[in-house]
């Protein structure tokens, strides 16, 4: 990297927000409550009970794989629904603008749109807006769709992604994609990928050197089956937890970069584990902090972080092809 890139971390701040003193092992020191988060600057308060999830009581879903396949099913009519909330400005004095968050949405669209989703960004929004977007996907119905994708570029720490107003935790929304509460997603991939600071511990690598070393079940088919609720899910996080996520103000964030690179270089040829260990290439190797002016902040390095739960490998077939449902 050149000298006069701009580069930025994913702001980190010690939230002035009103939690539960439940659990306190924020690497930051504030608390970090399970049940409520609270912003003095507009009195929004969020717990458990006031969260309109809409739920369904449903314990049958149609089944869109057959038991053993090794692949899911992505021959659907359509591809499905790809969601980007792209944060950049925030109504939380202490978190700076976002600057470069634009180009990483911009490049996410195009994207998400050459893989054939049908693409929506939603910018700034508070978090009842966010949620509204959330819940109105989630009652949708997705059965003649493959999968759903759910975007989030914003400010984080331990566990915590800011909308415009508030901060909120993740669980908060994928929980409306469950089997349970969306089913006609069940048995189908729900992705999400997270472009956020998880902490504000920095990376600063290790040089390896190379060395001279010495040397050269029985499956059972049925009609129907049952799954975990929570499975499914796939959360890739721009950086590991407790952990600086770098952005460089005019091309973007490193992660969604690299993201976007590998989906269009290699987005219907691979699968999305492989998609995504090359992403961790991408960002592990290619990328490295330049701001002389801060030491500390200088010659810093990340890695992204994949949480999944899928059950079978995953694909981007071309739908002009394999359109068959």
């Amino acid at each position: 990297m050149t000298d006069d890139e701009c580069i930025t971390i994913e702001h980190i701040t010690s939230a002035t927000l009103k939690m539960s003193a439940i659990d306190k092992h924020d690497a930051l020191g504030i608390g970090c409550g399970e049940e409520s988060t609270s912003s003095p600057s507009n009195g929004f308060t969020l717990n458990a009970n006031t969260i309109n999830i809409h739920k369904h009581v449903a314990h049958v879903a149609c089944m869109p794989t057959e038991r053993n396949a090794m692949e899911y099913n992505m021959n659907h009519k359509r591809r499905g629904l790809a969601l980007i909330f792209n944060h950049e400005f925030f109504d939380i004095p202490s978190l700076e603008s976002r600057k470069g968050t634009n180009a990483d949405c911009e490049k996410l669209k195009k994207a998400f749109k050459k893989l054939d989703f049908e693409v929506t960004d939603h910018k700034d929004c508070k978090l009842r807006e966010l949620l509204e977007w959330i819940e109105k996907a989630a009652t949708h119905d997705h059965s003649d769709n493959d999968c759903i994708a759910i975007a989030i570029l914003s400010h984080g720490e331990q566990g915590y992604l800011y909308a415009k107003d508030v901060m909120y935790k993740i669980d908060t929304i994928w929980h409306y994609f469950t089997a349970v509460t969306c089913p006609t997603l069940a048995g189908k991939p729900k992705l999400f990928f997270i472009q956020a600071c998880r902490g504000d511990r920095l990376d600063p690598g290790i040089k390896l050197q190379k060395t001279e070393t010495d040397g050269d079940g029985l499956s059972i088919s049925s009609m129907s089956y049952k799954i975990p609720i929570h499975a499914d899910f796939l959360i890739s996080y721009s950086t590991i937890p407790g952990f600086y996520s770098w952005r460089n103000t005019s091309n973007g964030s490193w992660f969604i970069q690299s993201l976007v690179e590998e989906l269009n270089t290699h987005g219907k040829e691979y699968d999305i584990l492989t998609l995504l260990t090359f992403v961790n290439q991408r960002v592990a190797m290619d990328y490295e902090s330049c701001v002389p002016t801060r030491p500390i902040m200088d010659q810093q390095k990340q890695i992204p972080c994949i949480t999944s739960m899928l059950t079978r490998i995953l694909r981007f077939s071309d739908k002009s092809k394999n359109c068959n449902r």
